[in-house]
């Protein structure tokens, strides 16, 4: 069985097993680039283009970066603190006014991959890749910062290696 193409003017044959072995190859990997596919499968780098966007409807798009890839777990943990905290506000109007905060930040030495490096195939119906925003490495520093409603308490910066 062939599927066939009409692009502009001209019609053009595109053997359905080729096609399913290009949907065999994405699926491999989806960061697959149309080089390597027509190098792997042997079929010209406009015609893998055309195949891939055409005939399998399929669009390379970047990873949408997200600060952090949380678990339901996780993110019901946060929601149940907030209410709590909200809570204890309401209860009592000068609770934030006696509280000490403290905040801790890692600060990572990384190498942040391109959008172009990231990219992958995918179809209309297929969900958009997410990605943590960065590669964290074994270079960091730590600043921790305290403080009340009036002053800081304490700034600390510690390098870790």
């Amino acid at each position: 069985m062939k599927i066939i193409l009409i692009l502009g003017a001209r019609q053009q044959v595109v053997p359905t097993r080729m096609s399913k072995k290009f949907d065999k190859k994405i699926n491999e990997d989806r960061r697959y680039t149309i080089d390597e596919i027509s190098e792997a499968t042997g079929v010209s780098w406009s015609s893998c283009q055309r195949i891939l966007t055409v005939d399998l409807n399929m669009r390379r798009v970047a990873a949408k970066f997200v600060p952090r890839l949380l678990t339901q777990d996780r993110k019901n943990t946060r929601l149940t603190l907030c209410r709590e905290l909200k809570n204890q506000i309401e209860s009592d109007p000068n609770y934030l006014s006696k509280a000490i905060t403290g905040d801790e930040s890692w600060c990572h030495a990384y190498d942040p991959e391109t959008k172009q490096a990231l990219s992958q195939w995918k179809t209309p119906t297929s969900p958009r890749p997410k990605k943590a925003r960065q590669v964290r490495s074994n270079v960091k520093t730590m600043l921790s910062q305290f403080q009340t409603s009036l002053a800081i308490i304490s700034v600390t910066v510690q390098l870790w290696i």
